[in-house]
């Protein structure tokens, strides 16, 4: 099987860890190619992984690992593509098990446990993007931020458009899958130590995670956000008037507007829904 599979590796100013990674990848099965693409880097990154048999595309300068992903998925030849980083923390040996699972599934992700993710802050992080997105996607999600996936090509092109130039790729491939009815498995790895420094900053990134999640959510199931929104505002405008009524014999203005806010919010919610329904025929084969 995994003579058909095109693995894409996004890599930017990764030389202390290319050249091992793409040997491990080559000694852990024959793959149909090993396609390393090189998002700008300022070192030797992409002859690193030339030297080593690597297909290598090099982006004229750095435009994010979600662009470097994007252009592996439109330049791969085979029908299966498996996705890791170019840092050293996945481990080639665990590859071709996340390739076998695409028998049975149209995603495979590899699911870091948690004692082998990054530090406690990050942990923490991580545990509260996968929550908010279990309750989105109403399903549990161990690892939502893996970078270390394996899927059906065809499908990853459906939701190309979709896909940000940044850091959140994984996020938005997991959700789209599950939104579509595809079929999603998370396969338990142990994640190794990164090799360099991390290109994600926890203040600025971890932002910009927050606020690309919200849109993920408003994308691909917005009632999910809309409903408790309105809920909310209902309840807290239809007790303040119970209790106006009883303390000053008549409704105010703001239980009146607080009742009005949540129906509209409700409405809008509702729009949203069937512009997400529209979008997602639209792009269905």
């Amino acid at each position: 099987m995994t003579e058909t599979v095109s693995v894409i590796v996004p890599a930017f100013n990764e030389s202390a860890s290319i050249e091992a990674l793409v040997s491990s990848l080559r000694d852990a099965a024959p793959w149909h190619e090993i396609l390393v693409v090189d998002d700008g880097s300022t070192d030797d990154t992409g002859s690193r992984a030339a030297r080593e048999g690597a297909r290598v595309i090099r982006h004229p300068y750095n435009k994010g690992n979600g662009a470097a992903v994007k252009t592996g998925i439109r330049q791969a030849t085979g029908p299966l593509v498996l996705i890791l980083d170019a840092d050293g923390q996945h481990h080639p040996a665990d590859a071709a098990r996340l390739v076998a699972r695409l028998s049975e599934y149209d995603l495979v992700v590899g699911a870091r446990s948690k004692s082998t993710q990054a530090s406690g802050v990050r942990r923490a992080g991580n545990a509260l993007l996968n929550a908010i997105a279990g309750y989105l996607a109403e399903r549990h999600i161990p690892d939502l931020t893996s970078g270390f996936r394996a899927a059906r090509r065809e499908h990853l092109l459906e939701f190309l458009h979709l896909l940000p130039n940044g850091f959140s790729t994984p996020t938005t491939t997991t959700l789209a899958f599950l939104r579509a009815g595809y079929s999603v498995h998370f396969e338990p790895i142990d994640a190794g130590v990164r090799q360099g420094h991390s290109k994600i900053r926890l203040g600025a990134d971890g932002f910009q995670f927050l606020v690309i999640l919200l849109k993920v959510i408003t994308i691909f199931s917005p009632m999910r956000i809309f409903l408790p929104l309105s809920v909310a505002s209902f309840a807290l405008g239809a007790v303040y008037a119970v209790w106006t009524i009883a303390t000053q014999s008549h409704v105010t203005n703001s239980s009146v507007l607080l009742i009005l806010l949540s129906v509209i919010i409700f409405l809008v919610g509702l729009v949203s829904e069937q512009i997400t329904s529209l979008r997602f025929e639209r792009h269905q084969p």
